[in-house]
Formats: structure tokens, C-alpha cells, sequence
């Protein structure tokens, strides 16, 4: 009669393996790749190679640890369900774009870590809801621009930095709320002096000199030659006019068209993104990436080796019965 219940024991075996297989777990006590700590709340997913957030991250973690990965993109929905992470830190990954929303749900986030990534842009309103953030590190990223207001919604913010970017001016206003900024990184970024809007900066280090590391190496320029601060209202004379800021048109531009002929004008040509937005085209929050797809297979394999498993052991206990 031991038959019958070895047979049942191997169900519930095969039953729990199978499902904590399918929920994809996160922790290494329950076959996941991340160090988790019950008492301090902390997720360890550090330089474990990762190109995907792991699947169920406990909605109890304080601190979350990301670094030294390969993630190069995140889902909008990434890091919902954690509204109690006080602590999200991503840098040295290879992100090179974040989805609008992504940080919407983390209210209770006070220090975010960006730093040592690819980032170009970043979406308008992506840190409002971060109401309680302290410390934002987007540093040594490849920024070339600033949304107008990013930083509005960030009266909390005691530390900001932006240092090592390929940032050349901000927009007006765009320190004018962080009433608790303590320490601000400009230095090495690209800054245009020639512009009228560096004014806004230069006079914002100016006043605000002890809320600025190394204020005067915020300097203009690839060659960083002269500090912004130092800038006159005749050196910043010209109305410049930067890509995907404004719609309009140089009017040296119209000029040129309106004298020319037909077989003269040039064919200008369209940015592909540009079009693609024309068209009513937009790019998905997250393509699933290879260790994705490879999990979702692994996972229509397994299941259907559960119910293999679970036919095998049926006919055993069936046949059991019958000899009983």
C-alpha cells in the first residue's frame, strides 16, 4: 500500500517545484538569483548579469540593489506594487531610455541611483510622484537635455547630480524649486556660452555659489576653458535654437527657400522617429528581451512536463488500486 502514497507525495513534489517555477522567484531560498533579507528588507540583484527585472520582488523591500547589470531598458511597470522602496539604486547598468511613469508608484523613494548608464533623455514628469526624494545621482550618463520642470515636484532634494553629461544649457527655472538643495554637480558637461539661456544658469551658481560643488568647474564648452558663472551678457548674445525644442524654423532657413528656385532647395531630411510620431506610431514601454523569452518557453516546457508527470502519476496510483 506504499504505492498510492509515494505517488501522492510525488504530486505535491512536482505540484510545488512546478509553481514556484511558473511565479519565477526572485529570492535564493526560493530558487531565484537575488539575496533577500527578511529582517532588513533589502534585495540584493547585484552583477548577476541581469537584462530583465526580476519576477517577484517582495512588495515589502525597503532597499532595492540593481547595480552592475546589463538591464538597457525597463518596463512602465517595473516597480509597481513597491511602494514601501526607500532605497532603488540602477547605476552601472546600460539604460538608455526610461518609460514616462516608471517611478510613479515609489512615493515613499528617497534616494534614486541612475548614475554610470547611457541615458540621452528623460521623460517629462518622470520623478512627480517623488515627492520625498533626497538624493537623485544622474551622473556620468550621456544627457544631452533637460525636460522643462523635471525637477519641479523635488522639494526634498538635498543632493542632485548631473556632472559628466553632455548637457550644453537647463531650462529657465529649472533649480527654482528645490527650496532644500544642498549639493548640486554641473562640472563637465558641455555647457554653450554663446546662448542667451546660459544666463539663467549663470546667474542661479552665482546666488547660489554654497549650494554648488565645485561651482566654478562648471565650465563652457568641450575645452571647459572659462567657468559659466564668468559668462557676460555679451559673450551669451545669440538666440539659439536647439533640436526638439521648438518647431520653428531658423529664418535664415525661410530666407534661403524663398530666393531660391524649385531645383535648388535641398531635400531636408526626416528624422525617422519624427515621422514615425507623424504617423501615430509609438514605441512600446518594453519589448521582452532574450532571457524573457527563453523563461516564457522554459515555462510552457515545464508545465507541460507537469502534466506529463502528473498523467504518469495518476495511472500509478490507478494501478495500485487496482491490484488492492
Amino acid at each position: 500500500m506504499m504505492g498510492p502514497v509515494l505517488a501522492a507525495c510525488l504530486l505535491i513534489i512536482l505540484s510545488t517545484a512546478w509553481i514556484s517555477q511558473a511565479n519565477g522567484a526572485t529570492c535564493k531560498k526560493d530558487g531565484g538569483v537575488c539575496t533577500c533579507n527578511d529582517q532588513t528588507k533589502n534585495v540584493d540583484c547585484s552583477s548577476k548579469g541581469l537584462t530583465a527585472i526580476p519576477s517577484n520582488i517582495p512588495t515589502d523591500t525597503d532597499n532595492l540593489k540593481l547595480d552592475y547589470n546589463k538591464l538597457s531598458s525597463l518596463p512602465r511597470t517595473a516597480f509597481h506594487g513597491l511602494n514601501k522602496l526607500t532605497n532603488l539604486d540602477l547605476q552601472w547598468n546600460q539604460l538608455q531610455t526610461l518609460p514616462a511613469g516608471v517611478f510613479d508608484h515609489l512615493v515613499n523613494l528617497d534616494r534614486l541611483q541612475l548614475d554610470y548608464n547611457q541615458l540621452t533623455s528623460l521623460p517629462p514628469g518622470i520623478f512627480d510622484n517623488l515627492a520625498k526624494l533626497t538624493r537623485l545621482e544622474l551622473n556620468t550618463n550621456e544627457l544631452q537635455r533637460l525636460p522643462k520642470g523635471v525637477f519641479d515636484k523635488l522639494t526634498s532634494l538635498k543632493e542632485l547630480r548631473l556632472n559628466i553629461n553632455q548637457l550644453k544649457r537647463v531650462p529657465e527655472g529649472a533649480f527654482d524649486k528645490l527650496q532644500n538643495i544642498k549639493d548640486l554637480r554641473l562640472e563637465e558637461n558641455p555647457w554653450d556660452c554663446s546662448c542667451k539661456d546660459i544666463l539663467y544658469l549663470r546667474d542661479w551658481i552665482n546666488d547660489n555659489k554654497d549650494k554648488v560643488t565645485g561651482a566654478q568647474d562648471a565650465a563652457c564648452g568641450d575645452q571647459q576653458s572659462k567657468a559659466v558663472l564668468e559668462i557676460t551678457e555679451e559673450e551669451a548674445a545669440e538666440d539659439c535654437v536647439y533640436p526638439n525644442t521648438t518647431t520653428a524654423i531658423p529664418t535664415t532657413i525661410i530666407t534661403t527657400l524663398a530666393s531660391s528656385n524649385d531645383d535648388d532647395i535641398p531635400e531636408l531630411p526626416v528624422p525617422q522617429e519624427n515621422f514615425q510620431k507623424f504617423l501615430g506610431y509609438q514605441e512600446p514601454d518594453h519589448l521582452p528581451t532574450q532571457p524573457q523569452c527563453l523563461m516564457s518557453i522554459s515555462g510552457y516546457l515545464g508545465l507541460m512536463m507537469f502534466f506529463v508527470l502528473i498523467s504518469a502519476a495518476i495511472l500509478y496510483v490507478i494501478h495500485f488500486l487496482k491490484k488492492a
